[in-house]
C-alpha cells in the first residue's frame, strides 16, 4: 500500500540520492497535446530542501518538458528501484524552469559541480510525494552513464553563444505548438 508523505525526510532523499534515473512527466492542458515521459541521468538532481528539488536539463531532441511547464507548470517526478527493496517515488508540484539566460541560472548552475552549461534549471516545487510497491518493476544492474550527451556538450568548438543560439532556434517550439525556450521578446 502507497503513503503520503508530508516531506522529503532523510529517508526518502536518501533513496532518491541512490537512483540512477529518474523520470520526468508533463502534459499540456489540451487534450488534443501530448504526454511527455523522459528519463533523466547523470547527477543531475539535488535536493534543494525538504518541499523543493531542482533538475539539470542539459537539452535533447525537443522542448516538451520546458513547454508545458510554461504553459501549467505541472511536473511530476519518478523514481524507482532497480536494486534492493521495490519501491516507487513520486514528487508531484510546479515547476518553475530557469534558462540559460536567466540572472539567477548561474547561481542554481553551481548546484551542480560537475556540469559547465545546460538549457535550463527546473525547480520543482512539491505538493505532493507518494510511494508505492513497485513489484513489478525489474531488478537491474548499473554498469555506466552513458557520455554522448556530455561530449556533445562539451565539444571544444561549441561555445555558450553556440549553444545558447541553438536552443533558441531548435527548442522555440514543442511538437504541440506550445512556445519553449524563451526568447529575447517573450
Amino acid at each position: 500500500m502507497g503513503k503520503l508523505y508530508e516531506e522529503l525526510d532523510a529517508k526518502l532523499i536518501e533513496f532518491i540520492n541512490k537512483q540512477k534515473v529518474f523520470f520526468v512527466a508533463s502534459a499540456p492542458l489540451s487534450g488534443d497535446g501530448h504526454v511527455n515521459v523522459s528519463p533523466k541521468g547523470y547527477d543531475s538532481l539535488v535536493i534543494l530542501n525538504s518541499t523543493s528539488v531542482a533538475w539539470l536539463d542539459m537539452g535533447g531532441s525537443g522542448i516538451e518538458t520546458m513547454a508545458h511547464m510554461r504553459e501549467n507548470g505541472r511536473m511530476t517526478l519518478m523514481f524507482c528501484a532497480f536494486e534492493g527493496a521495490a519501491n516507487i517515488l513520486r514528487l508531484y508540484g510546479r515547476a518553475k524552469a530557469v534558462q540559460f539566460d536567466d540572472p539567477e541560472f548561474a547561481s542554481l548552475l553551481a548546484k551542480f559541480p560537475a556540469f559547465e552549461k545546460a538549457r535550463n534549471i527546473f525547480v520543482l516545487q512539491i505538493d505532493r510525494i507518494a510511494d508505492s510497491c513497485g513489484w513489478a518493476v525489474p531488478f537491474m544492474d548499473f554498469v555506466s552513464e552513458r557520455d554522448q550527451l556530455k561530449r556533445y556538450k562539451d565539444n571544444p568548438q561549441k561555445n555558450l553563444e553556440f549553444w545558447n543560439n541553438r536552443y533558441r532556434i531548435k527548442n522555440a517550439y514543442s511538437i504541440d505548438g506550445l512556445p519553449g525556450i524563451k526568447s529575447d521578446r517573450d
